[in-house]
Order: structure tokens, then sequence, then C-alpha cells
């Protein structure tokens, strides 16, 4: 009898914490290129699991969060230009009652910095918000060091 319920205990245990799991539909990974002695560029790849989507940086207000880069001040870089991304998907979305832009599987954003030394890191953080068919997770946002060397 006790060995029948702390069966039942494991097993209720084992599936409540299977729906209870975090969900982070997004990884980000971070590399830079020197374009020059002075120049370079910064890259933002952010891969997206199959059936979500990620929002663009070009949302209009009363829509999802729009992807936003934030990068810290810093004597050794400036930037060059806005964050740049690859043409998105654009579609006429229900839930905010508006056209959206988004991106699926993956995507990579640039941004060129102007150096001013030479072993550079880049600091700052992302902000996104991602959804699918069914939910819209909250905005998250995530930090990134990048080493320009």
């Amino acid at each position: 009898m006790k060995r029948s319920i702390i069966l039942c205990c494991i097993v209720t245990l084992f599936n409540f914490s299977a729906y209870s799991q975090i969900l982070k539909p997004v990884t980000w990974s971070y590399a830079a290129k020197r374009n020059g002695p002075t120049e370079a560029t910064l890259y933002f790849k952010a891969t997206i699991d199959k059936g979500w989507h990620l929002y663009s940086q070009l949302i209009k207000d009363g829509g999802p969060v729009k992807t936003t880069f934030s990068f810290v001040d810093s004597k050794d870089f400036s930037l060059l230009g806005k964050t740049t991304e690859p043409k998105p998907i654009t579609r006429n979305e229900p839930n905010f009652k508006m056209e959206v832009s988004y991106f699926e599987n993956s995507v990579i954003f640039q941004q060129k910095v102007k150096l001013k030394g030479k072993n550079i890191t880049v600091k700052g953080n992302v902000e996104f918000m991602v959804c699918n068919d069914k939910q819209c997770l909250p905005p998250e946002q995530v930090d990134f060091n990048i080493p320009v060397k």
C-alpha cells in the first residue's frame, strides 16, 4: 500500500514539473567582425523555436513589444547608425488588430561601431517579445558582452 502511494506521488510530481517548465523559445548568440582598424560590425543572432516568432524593431505603437537593442555608453566605441535587420514577415495579427512585422526560425541583427581602442568589449542588452499561435510570453531582457578583437 505504502509503495503504491509513493509511486503515485512520484508520478504526480513528475507530471506537474513537466507542465511547469519555463518557456525559452529564443536563444541569442553574438559575434563581432572588424571591418578595419577603427570599425567593426556586431552580429546578434536569434534562433527561434518552431512555431514561435520574434517581433521586429519596427513595430508601431499599440502592438507587441518591439525588439530593442540598448548599449552601455563607453569611451572605447561609438555606434555608427542604427541596428539593422533583414526584411521581416509582415502580416495582420488579429490579437493586436494591426499589421505587425516579425521573424521566424532565425534572424541576424547588425550594428556597426567605431572603435577607439584595440581590445574592446561592447556591453548592453536586448529586449524582445515572442508569440506563437496560442500565447505571447512577457517581454524579456537579455544582457550581452561582445569582445571585439
